[in-house]
């Protein structure tokens, strides 16, 4: 079936979801697309949910657990669409959101990914507007300077682009040996590629909230790995090395609170300490026991509807 977007979601134990979801994808106003879902081995009534929903537009595959980037590979490998449209099984699609993404596909042709606007649910009933480092206005636009522009929230969201199969194809894809991070490393290597379009409009929620999301894991590791795989880039790109030198920091942080000063000072030497702002700054010299306090203090606020960032 040929048709303008392939809608590509993984799936991975998400019963409380990914009916909400699907629903949302449902119920767009552009209606030209098919949907791709890949069951990675859920243990959930997830598949259950799915088999329920009668519509010839949802391809259903079934695989072993094998983790999210080979789920999502293998959905984008089925698609017959124009444009892939990726979404996380616990994100929700405002109405407007393909047909939002069309629009900046076709007022700007030379980009190799198209992101829109979205929202942040922090908590169960706190939500907040992302927040970019670039200035924009009411229409689609190109990022001038992605990197820069990208290290407060991702402008590009799992659940938010869309790009051609061909351009995902040439840069690799999604790289299955990252459990965690693999749409980063993939923003990256589409920023390093071709240009980045943006449409301002706010078109979908994404779910933070999700405490079973892989992405709250702890898996440094693959977080380490990940920075250090665009080492040599980050030479040639200012920008690029001022965004992975802010990874550095985060994960840094991730280290001292579990105690583990010596991988936390490895990545801090390769920190250019101008790529951080004061506060940033002042964190990494504090010790162990007033991050903890910070962060308990962070998840109170949270529970008010407060939202402190060391970001901005």
């Amino acid at each position: 079936m040929s048709c303008f977007f392939s809608v590509a979601i993984p799936v991975y134990n998400k019963e409380k979801y990914i009916l909400n979801t699907l629903t949302s994808v449902l119920n767009q106003s552009f209606q030209d697309f098919e949907i791709i879902l890949v069951d990675d081995g859920s243990t959930d009534d997830s598949l259950k949910i799915i088999e329920s929903l009668e519509d010839q537009r949802i391809t259903l595959i079934k695989q072993k657990n094998q983790g999210a980037s080979v789920a999502r590979n293998n959905a984008i490998m089925a698609a017959k669409g124009k444009y892939i449209a990726t979404l996380d099984a616990d994100d929700l699609w405002e109405s407007n959101h393909l047909q939002a993404l069309k629009e900046c596909i076709e007022s700007i042709d030379n980009a190799v990914l198209y992101c829109t606007n979205y929202r942040i649910k922090r908590t169960n009933g706190f939500i907040t507007n992302a927040k970019f480092n670039f200035e924009y206005g009411n229409t689609c636009q190109l990022v001038e300077d992605f990197f820069e522009a990208n290290i407060i929230n991702y402008i590009p969201h799992s659940s938010s682009v869309a790009f051609k199969k061909e351009d995902f194809l040439s840069i690799g894809g999604y790289n299955p040996k990252y459990r965690t991070g693999q749409d980063i490393d993939l923003w990256i290597k589409f920023a390093l590629y071709g240009n980045i379009a943006f449409n301002p409009k706010i078109t979908m929620l994404y779910n933070f909230y999700d405490e079973d999301s892989l992405s709250n894991s702890n898996l440094n590791t693959d977080r380490k790995l990940l920075i250090t795989s665009f080492k040599k880039a980050e030479t040639n790109h200012p920008s690029l090395k001022r965004y992975l030198d802010i990874k550095r920091y985060a994960l840094a942080i991730r280290y001292r609170f579990l105690n583990e000063e010596d991988k936390a000072n490895e990545l801090i030497k390769d920190i250019n300490p101008n790529h951080l702002n004061k506060k940033q700054r002042l964190l990494l010299k504090c010790p162990r026991f007033i991050l903890i306090t910070m962060k308990k203090l962070q998840q109170f606020l949270l529970k008010n509807n407060i939202y402190l960032s060391a970001f901005r």
